[in-house]
Formats: structure tokens, C-alpha cells, sequence
């Protein structure tokens, strides 16, 4: 019997040698080598053995070649029809859990499988032969930033994370349903200008602990040069200005209503009220091509894509994580790199980021 294997990739990901791989799994050096290169097949104890040192299943480092798709049932973590979704699969507390890719940081990442059928409470995924591994660590919120910290956790750590971009009450929701690790809000009260916490003592019901990830600067975006003359959220009810606004539950949304009700503007007279954009970077993105006016987002959206800018106020952004899942290695890696000053300047040259509370707990 002939088994493909991915211990090679693995290895590379972690700047091992196989001297180190083959130490790690308590093996000789040789015959590592043998296993890896596919001219000897490990006994069930030696592939057990290397999966525990890669930290990754066995089935996810060995598989027989031309073998029909294999399939897994996993719990469906996505928005709207699953059926011929992409996704990622990601273990949260003991569960396995299906992550659409174009809901992640970038559409386009490798997948490892295809929705292929509906289960009760679940979906049936096709798994692709060439796949990412299972993803250690799953998190959802909205801050573009996130993706420098995840590439980092992947190259420097062999951590794979699954990423979600959704608001900041969404994000909170797939916490109570138990679909990821960390969930990324801000969102605040205009009662009494708490961020996050009336929302997570309603929705969680266990203890959570609340890290700050930076103060970041919401602001009205506009296109270059200004064209349309808006110059405070008032004017976005001027006949032929065009908004892209956030999806209901997103920080930025709740941020315009306040504004909205503040300016005396009804929601219902301004053109585009009703759209929703995934994310700050779809907000400059959808300005930037012509399709919006204006739009609320955080100044490094407006950086990324060239757009005026006319600030509205600094906000929090946390992370917040079940305290069950404090002790986990990804959740501790993640801790850790939030606390080194290079993170903290590459979030920083996104512009509008002050990151200089970056890793700190939240007082409760």
C-alpha cells in the first residue's frame, strides 16, 4: 500500500528539520526520511506518533492516493445557502466546524472542501485531496488589521486560523453557539457609552475575558477630492448622495444611527440606507468604485483605497474570548504576538490605529 503524506509541508511550515520532525515523534532520522519521501508506509503507532508532534490528526497528514472523495460532517458556521459553498473546517471545543471562504480574509484561500449535502443541524463537506490543514484557531469580527495577525501566527507558529469578517454583534453570536474561539467588537452603548459589555452580559452565557486589540478611528468616507461636498453625516440625506452602510449589528452601523439620530435625520431618507457591506475594506472598496458616496468605516479603509476622510471619533476594538478556551496553545500563541512591539507597528501603518493598549485585558 502507498500513502501520499504531507509531513514535508508541515515541516517546512515550522522551519524543522527532519532531524527535529524525526525527534519530535520519537523516530530515527532515516526513517523519517523513508516516510516522508513515501518509500516506507508507517505502522499505526509511528503515524500516530507523528501526527501528535505535528499536532494535526493523522488522516489530516496521510491518505491513500485516488481514493474517492472522502466526506465529514460538520456544523455549518456560515450566512445563507450552504449547498456548493466553499469552506475551511476549523475544531472548536470538540466540534468540527464548516467556515465559508468568502466570508474570510480573503475569498480566494484554499478550501478544504465543497458543501456537498445538508445533515440535521449539520452539512455533509466533500473534502478536496490537495486541502489546509484543520484550523487550530477560528475567529470572526471586522478589523481588516486581524489579517496581519493570523499570516503571522501561520508563518511563525504553523497555526492555522480560520478568520471570519462579520460585525461585531455577529461576531459575539457565533461565541454563544459555540462556532469560534475569539469574536473581534466594538460596539457601543449611546445610553451609557460602555463598548461591548451590554451586549455580552445578553448574549454569553459564561465568563468571558475582554482584550484590547487597538483604538482605531471610525470615520465618513468619501470619494477622492470630496466630489459630493459631504462634510458631517447630515448631508448623506442630500438628494443624490449614494451610502454604503454595514450590515445591521455592526459597529459602524450602530455608530451612524447614533449620528443619525443626533443630526435629526431619519434612516428612511438617505439613499442606500438599506445596503450592507461585509467589512470596512468593502465600504472603501464599493466608494472607490463608484458605486457609493460615502460610507462609515475606519480611516485605514480610506487609506487602502486613496478616499478623503472626515473623522468621527476613536473607538475600542476588542477581542473577546471564552474563558474555556484561555488555556488553549492557539489561543495562547495569539495572546503572545499581540504583545510584540513589530504587531503592534505593522497594525499601526494601516493608519488610524493607536495600538499602544494592544494585548491588555479589559477591566470588567
Amino acid at each position: 500500500m502507498r500513502l501520499i503524506n504531507d509531513l514535508a509541508r508541515e515541516r517546512g511550515r515550522r522551519g524543522w528539520s527532519q532531524a527535529r520532525a524525526a525527534a519530535a515523534a520519537g523516530i530515527s532520522r532515516q526513517s523519517y526520511a523513508a516516510i516522508e519521501s513515501g518509500a516506507s508506509v508507517p505502522s499505526t503507532e509511528v503515524a500516530i506518533r507523528l501526527a501528535r508532534a505535528f499536532g494535526r490528526a493523522v488522516e489530516e497528514l496521510f491518505r491513500v492516493p485516488d481514493a474517492p472523495a472522502e466526506r465529514i460532517t460538520a456544523r455549518w458556521a456560515g450566512e445563507g445557502e450552504p449547498l456548493g459553498r466553499r469552506v475551511r473546517l476549523a475544531r472548536v471545543g470538540g466540534r468540527v466546524i464548516a467556515v465559508p471562504t468568502d466570508e474570510g480574509e480573503r475569498p480566494h484561500t484554499p478550501a478544504a472542501g465543497v458543501v456537498a449535502g445538508l445533515a440535521v443541524d449539520e452539512v455533509v463537506v466533500s473534502l478536496l485531496p490537495e486541502r489546509p490543514p484543520m484550523a487550530e484557531l477560528r475567529v470572526v469580527g471586522c478589523d481588516p488589521a486581524f489579517g496581519i495577525v493570523a499570516d503571522a501566527l501561520r508563518r511563525e507558529r504553523g497555526l492555522e486560523v480560520a478568520w471570519s469578517q462579520r460585525g461585531s454583534r455577529s461576531a459575539i453570536e457565533a461565541l454563544a453557539r459555540g462556532e469560534a474561539h475569539v469574536a473581534g467588537a466594538h460596539l457601543r452603548d449611546p445610553r451609557s457609552g460602555e463598548t461591548n459589555g451590554p451586549w455580552i452580559r445578553e448574549a454569553l452565557p459564561f465568563p468571558c475575558t475582554r482584550v484590547v486589540f487597538a483604538v482605531w478611528e471610525q470615520a465618513l468616507l468619501t470619494a477622492r477630492g470630496n466630489p459630493s461636498a459631504i462634510t458631517e453625516v447630515a448631508d448623506l440625506a442630500r438628494p443624490g448622495v449614494r451610502l454604503i452602510n454595514r450590515e445591521p449589528g455592526s459597529g459602524s452601523r450602530l455608530l451612524l444611527d447614533e449620528a443619525l439620530v443626533s443630526a435629526g435625520v431619519p434612516a428612511d431618507s438617505i439613499a442606500g440606507y438599506d445596503t450592507a457591506a461585509r467589512g470596512h475594506l468593502a465600504v472603501g472598496e464599493a466608494i472607490a468604485a463608484g458605486l457609493a458616496d460615502a460610507g462609515i468605516a475606519i480611516r485605514a479603509a480610506g487609506a487602502a483605497f486613496g478616499l478623503d476622510v472626515l473623522p468621527l471619533r476613536p473607538e475600542p476594538y476588542e477581542l473577546i474570548i471564552p474563558d474555556h478556551f484561555l488555556d488553549l496553545p492557539a489561543v495562547g500563541a495569539l495572546l503572545d504576538l499581540l504583545r510584540r512591539p513589530g504587531i503592534r507597528a505593522q497594525v499601526e501603518a494601516l493608519q488610524g490605529y493607536d495600538t499602544s493598549a494592544m494585548g491588555r485585558d479589559v477591566a470588567p
